[in-house]
């Protein structure tokens, strides 16, 4: 098996601003670089990452391009710019030059607007990301939903994969409109979802059974081949870490045959991601 992290984050808390994470967040309040996965890489056999950008900055993604560009460790990035601008087309093209730009994420939980995915003003970018070959990782909490679905629908050709489940209401054992919705996009062959970030969506001293209900219905409605692996580190350690996700996700798939686990935990990300299994 060649497991692949399809989700994990690196900052400089200098080159934030005071955006998050916060102080009040101890445990994830300081820089996290190679140096500080690579342990787990190597504990965990993870063979390659995907760098996912976690501040709406085309400087942060031109610094993670950097990081990828140093490290064969990293095999693809995903990054940011500003889909609105009206130069999207233009900055979308320069950013797909680099090699290893698979993906661009606009931070669809921070903003005002629901709907914003929705909007036809984003139709040059996004036909320019299907021009250029890349993906879309929608970053959405529940909500969002029947927005992504109008634009998955308008955008066929476009792949795109719903990060962390859409985060659904795990503390609260709930499901909500949830299960409809991800249904709806799940029947859309251009869609895919990260099994990523349910943990800290979870109550504190979260066990695998609370993750069941929310993991089952995922791989119910996208199917194995459809459902990809990451770690949301160092997200994670708000949530028991590294280890203690990949333990209950191993759990929790178990009862999938080899092959299909095999894809969740790697094959599927590079296929989606477009990223050469051979060379790193």
């Amino acid at each position: 098996m060649m497991r692949i992290d399809a989700h994990q984050h690196f900052w400089q808390l200098a080159a934030r601003a005071g955006s998050w994470p916060p102080p009040s967040l101890a445990a994830i309040h300081r820089d996290f670089s190679l140096e500080d996965l690579a342990p787990l890489l190597a504990e965990h056999g993870i063979a390659g990452t995907v760098l996912v950008q976690s501040l709406p900055s085309e400087d942060d993604t031109y610094w993670m391009l950097a990081l990828a560009g140093q490290d064969s460790f990293i095999r693809a990035v995903v990054g940011w710019t500003d889909l609105m601008a009206p130069d999207a087309p233009v900055a979308i093209a320069r950013l797909a030059s680099h090699g290893k730009l698979k993906g661009l994420r606009p931070m669809l939980q921070d903003l005002d607007d629901d709907q914003w995915i929705a909007d036809p003003a984003l139709a040059p970018a996004l036909t320019a990301m299907v021009a250029q070959g890349l993906r879309l990782d929608a970053l959405v909490l529940p909500r969002h939903l029947p927005a992504l679905l109008r634009c998955a629908r308008n955008y066929p050709l476009l792949p795109m994969v719903i990060d962390h489940a859409a985060k659904p209401p795990i503390a609260d054992a709930a499901f909500g409109t949830w299960r409809e919705d991800m249904a709806e996009l799940a029947a859309l062959p251009n869609v895919h979802c990260k099994l990523s970030g349910l943990v800290t969506e979870a109550r504190p001293g979260w066990r695998a059974n609370d993750l069941q209900p929310y993991v089952q219905h995922v791989l119910d409605v996208f199917g194995p081949r459809r459902v990809i692996w990451g770690s949301d580190w160092p997200v994670v350690d708000l949530a028991g870490g590294y280890a203690a996700w990949l333990a209950a996700s191993v759990a929790l798939l178990a009862h999938l045959g080899q092959e299909d686990r095999n894809g969740i935990f790697g094959l599927n990300a590079l296929r989606f991601y477009g990223i050469n299994q051979e060379t790193p």
